[in-house]
C-alpha cells in the first residue's frame, strides 16, 4: 500500500473534527510530562474538547481551503490541535489557564469562529468568558432590579399593613 493511502485516512479524520468546529487552537507540547499531558486531556475532554497530536504535514492538508488554512505557517515544531465544536473560548480557556502552571505549554495560534489570533490574541481570548457564564451574568443582572422592586412592594406592604393594624385597637376604643 503507498504512503498516501495509509495518510488519507488520518487526513479524512482532521477534516471531520475541524468541519463543524467554532475554534482551533494550535499548542507546542514540547516538555510537558506525561503526567501534565494526562491531566490536560482530562480537562479538555471535561470542556469537550478534542485534543490530538497530529502530523504537521496531515494538518496542512486538511486546512487547505478552508477557515483553518490561516494556520499553516504556525505548523512548525512539535503540535497538538485543540478543537471545540460547541463552545468557541473553552480550548483558548483551558489550555491558558493549564499553561500557567505548566509553562512548557506554548499556544501557538487558533482560528475562533472564523478569525485568526496569534499566541497573544489567544490569550485575549482565554478572558472571555463561557458563554453559559455570560448568560448567568446576564440573568443575574436582569433578575437584580426585579428582585428590588419586588422587596420595596414588600416592604410598603408591611408598613402598611403594622399601621393598619396599630390604628384598627385606637378605633375601637
Amino acid at each position: 500500500m503507498a504512503k498516501v493511502e495509509l495518510k488519507q485516512p488520518i487526513v479524512q479524520e482532521i477534516s471531520e473534527h475541524v468541519k463543524d468546529a467554532q475554534s482551533v487552537v494550535i499548542v507546542d507540547y514540547r516538555g510537558l510530562t506525561v503526567a501534565e499531558d494526562t491531566e490536560l486531556r482530562k480537562q479538555l475532554r471535561e470542556a469537550g474538547v478534542t485534543y490530538k497530536v497530529y502530523k504537521n504535514t496531515l494538518m496542512n492538508f486538511a486546512f487547505k481551503n478552508t477557515e483553518f488554512e490561516s494556520l499553516a505557517p504556525v505548523l512548525e515544531g512539535p503540535s497538538a490541535i485543540a478543537i471545540s465544536t460547541t463552545d468557541a473560548t473553552a480550548p483558548a480557556r483551558v489550555l491558558s489557564k493549564f499553561a500557567k502552571n505548566a509553562p512548557a505549554l506554548e499556544i501557538k495560534a487558533g482560528v475562533v469562529e472564523g478569525t485568526f489570533y496569534d499566541a497573544d490574541g489567544m490569550k485575549a481570548i482565554a478572558a472571555v468568558p463561557s458563554r453559559e457564564e455570560l448568560l448567568s451574568k446576564f440573568l443575574g443582572s436582569i433578575q437584580s432590579p426585579i428582585s428590588n422592586f419586588a422587596r420595596v412592594l414588600k416592604q410598603i406592604a408591611e408598613k402598611d399593613g403594622s399601621s393598619e393594624a396599630a390604628a384598627e385597637p385606637a378605633a375601637e376604643a
